[in-house]
């Protein structure tokens, strides 16, 4: 018959294509720009939490994990070419915070620990995306966002086991991404609110 956890890791496969076709189409536009550090920080964590996830039973939940830091690496490269350039204190502050974290995760010899290293650098890699969203909010796409959520709950439930080892990177991308969206969303509405 049909196995749930299965249809579940495809439809997060597929929410994920969804999220970065229509990104990385907008980037080579030039209408959207990706910031190098969140990009390089989000492909590299990805990478070794996919590891995590097959190591300790993950699953079909993991395979969007794999998609996942496959494509956040192809838009650190896009990003060589048409990223946003402009790259504050605090952006190398987050970016330096994560490579200590990715650091230690390769000292740990703790799946647990190594996961929740990976996923707070990953969460750092968020906040230079969203200091330039509030800056330029239409550099980003709102949709991605949304879309990064949904892909990452239905995974979740995709996944071949219950631990904080395999949930806890999924869980706290969802809250990453609809923190991004929601950030976007009312920078942009404040911006409409202004008077010309």
């Amino acid at each position: 018959m049909f196995d749930v956890k299965v249809i579940l890791g495809a439809t997060s496969v597929v929410a994920c294509l969804a999220q970065y076709i229509p990104y990385i189409r907008k980037v080579i536009k030039g209408r959207t720009r990706p910031h190098i550090f969140s990009w390089f920080i989000w492909g590299l964590p990805a990478g070794i939490v996919f590891a995590a996830q097959l190591l300790n039973g993950g699953g079909a939940g993991s395979w969007v994990t794999g998609l996942t830091a496959f494509l956040c690496t192809v838009v650190f490269l896009l990003s060589l070419f048409y990223g946003d350039r402009d790259i504050a204190l605090l952006d190398w502050i987050s970016f330096a915070l994560a490579l200590i974290a990715i650091g230690l995760w390769i000292i740990t010899d703790s799946p647990l620990w190594s996961v929740i290293l990976v996923t707070v650098s990953d969460v750092l890699g968020f906040v230079p995306t969203v200091r330039k969203s509030i800056v330029k909010p239409y550099e980003e796409t709102l949709s991605s966002y949304l879309i990064g959520g949904l892909k990452w709950v239905l995974s979740m439930f995709a996944l071949g086991a219950f631990s904080w080892t395999v949930w806890l990177y999924p869980l706290a991308m969802v809250a990453a991404n609809w923190a991004g969206a929601v950030v976007i969303i009312m920078r942009r509405r404040q911006l409409l609110a202004q008077p010309s």
